[in-house]
């Protein structure tokens, strides 16, 4: 069987099996893997196609960090927030040392011990913005924190890859470490020269052809993970600093939509590489690690991660629901051990042990993700909830209108409740969000529109109004049947970005229903008909316009952006 003939087998099984488990609603990261678990051991007995997998797998790993490099935006960065920051911070600190302390109590050695806490401490960025795409999640509270520290951890990773850059065979070296750092600083201050001065030129003329930008991206990408590879740093590193520098670029997304195809396929190979290095005979001597740190990362990380959203004022809803999301490990903890075990510093059969972690987390953590409203209520009591973080509506205040959500849509609902001069309350479960409009002097509450306790202490049976600027299809619904429940006259706004959903919430009893990618068209249709061809007015309607964008950008409000992360 000629090489083409072998590689086509891979792919046609690896279509087969994940064709199943996405029947079974699990991430097809694990049937990859299976993939080369089952048809890997007699596959690559041939050197040839095992060293052009291998090969291939690489230009994955490069496409995938260059990805996560290219939504590293200063922007994105920005708007992570102190709560990312810190509770990134923190769950990593805690849970590498955690986990260090469990390895070394299995036996394993310092420099082992290292290595499997590393690998258990970070999670898995597809597979989570996967998750919560799926979920329509991804403009929650907890999604936008989750989000936010799996983006601190990806800065983490690429320390660590740097510092992995001082490591040789022979131990650690001092003098390559240094001479590392001083190339990696020249190096870096070359890259933002260029990308200051020389890449806006250089995208502006690829971006005139869609086949040239692509072609740019790609060479861009390989060839500065090439370089970083020939002054001695790893290709993870280069293919990331490669991202980052086109991160600023305004062609980011079309970028990135274009190259996640291809990253796909070729990431496709690297799992199955890993599936077939699964030796089942070091697996036999190794289940009790394998339970153990198995059971530390789907039980105790999010926990963790819990507890530290917890004390930073969020309340139990949104921090067990961030806590779910890091449930499993990372595709880099598989990239690390193999580092680990290329640079001699890890016996190979780690690679079995860690896989099987990644596989039996990964595969639980779906199911935690995807149906996590459907647990907490089992878990409610046992989550941590800072003193004094509840704010109670004191002797059930009454208020004409009550406003879910305050930003974007709802800003300009508290502008107009502002002019009528309606008695309002604003509800967000957002802290920072709830700090401005106290510093506007805007009644508000803290809370959350699922927490039925919470809406108990709202006088809705007095409500005139009820507007709920929360894109979530479920909790419309919810809060919909909860305001019938003690008010049948009260008038209810809600917003839907889906067609369906949209019809589905009138039924339910919606007084009207916004769909903001409608309304837009809709209004600059009736400004045609009022204005017809005369500038002089579409200039005026501009100009107020450019007000308010202005005002809107000072606010950090934003549309939401294209699934960037999937």
């Amino acid at each position: 069987m000629d090489l083409f003939l072998q590689l086509s087998l891979v792919i046609v099984v690896a279509a087969v099996i994940s064709g199943i488990l996405h029947k079974l609603k699990q991430p097809l990261i694990i049937g990859h893997i299976i993939t080369g678990l089952l048809i890997g051991p007699a596959l690559f007995n041939n050197p040839s196609i095992k060293e052009i997998v291998d090969t291939l797998s690489q230009v994955g790993i490069a496409l995938l960090l260059f990805l996560i490099g290219l939504n590293l935006t200063p922007k994105v960065i920005k708007e992570v927030g102190k709560v990312s920051l810190l509770a990134s911070l923190g769950q990593i600190v805690v849970t590498a040392s955690a986990g260090f302390l469990i390895s070394f109590y299995l036996k394993y050695s310092i420099i082992t011990s290292l290595y499997i806490a590393v690998a258990l401490t970070f999670s898995s960025t597809i597979i989570i913005l996967k998750l919560l795409s799926d979920k329509h999640d991804l403009a929650k509270l907890y999604s936008k924190i989750s989000i936010g520290v799996l983006l601190i951890q990806d800065l983490v990773v690429a320390i660590i890859l740097i510092g992995l850059a001082g490591f040789g065979r022979s131990g650690f070296d001092l003098r390559l470490m240094i001479l590392t750092l001083i190339k990696g600083v020249v190096l870096v201050d070359l890259i933002l020269l260029f990308s200051v001065y020389v890449m806006p030129k250089l995208t502006a003329m690829f971006a005139k052809s869609q086949e040239f930008l692509f072609l740019f991206s790609v060479g861009w990408g390989l060839g500065l993970a090439s370089l970083f590879h020939w002054l001695g740093f790893s290709v993870e590193v280069g293919a990331l600093a490669a991202g980052v520098v086109l991160s600023v670029s305004p062609y980011h997304f079309e970028i990135s939509s274009r190259l996640r195809p291809l990253r796909d396929f070729f990431i496709i190979l690297f799992f199955i590489l890993i599936g077939s290095r699964i030796n089942i005979g070091s697996l036999r001597a190794n289940v009790v690690p394998i339970i153990v740190l198995t059971l530390f990362v789907v039980i105790l990380k999010p926990v963790i991660v819990t507890f530290l959203t917890g004390v930073m004022g969020y309340r139990k809803r949104v921090s067990f629901l961030t806590g779910l999301n890091f449930s499993q490990i990372s595709e880099f903890s598989l990239i690390l051990v193999m580092l680990g075990i290329n640079l001699g510093h890890l016996d190979g059969s780690l690679i079995s042990v860690i896989t099987v972690v990644a596989l039996l987390s990964i595969a639980t953590s779906t199911y935690l993700v995807l149906f996590g409203n459907k647990i907490y209520p089992l878990f409610q009591k046992l989550v941590y909830e800072r003193k004094g973080n509840k704010q109670i509506v004191e002797d059930k205040e009454i208020f004409d209108v009550i406003l879910f959500g305050c930003n974007r849509v709802g800003y300009d609902f508290i502008e107009t409740f502002r002019h009528l001069k309606e008695k309002f309350l604003v509800v967000d479960f957002d802290p920072e969000v709830i700090d401005n409009l106290k510093n506007d002097k805007i009644n508000c509450r803290y809370g959350d529109a699922d927490d039925n306790e919470f809406l108990e202490e709202l006088s809705l049976d007095k409500v005139k109004m009820v507007i709920s600027t929360i894109p979530d299809f479920e909790t419309n619904q919810f809060l919909i049947s909860k305001i019938k429940q003690n008010n049948k006259h009260s008038v209810i706004i809600a917003i839907s970005h889906n067609v369906d959903e949209a019809v589905s919430l009138y039924e339910s009893g919606a007084t009207y229903v916004i769909t903001p990618h409608f309304l837009g068209g809709k209004y600059a249709t009736m400004l045609i008909a009022k204005y017809g061809f005369e500038v002089d007015k579409f200039a005026t309607e501009r100009d107020r316009h450019l007000k308010d964008l202005s005002k809107r950008k000072e606010l950090g409000h934003d549309h939401p952006l294209p699934e960037v992360f999937r």
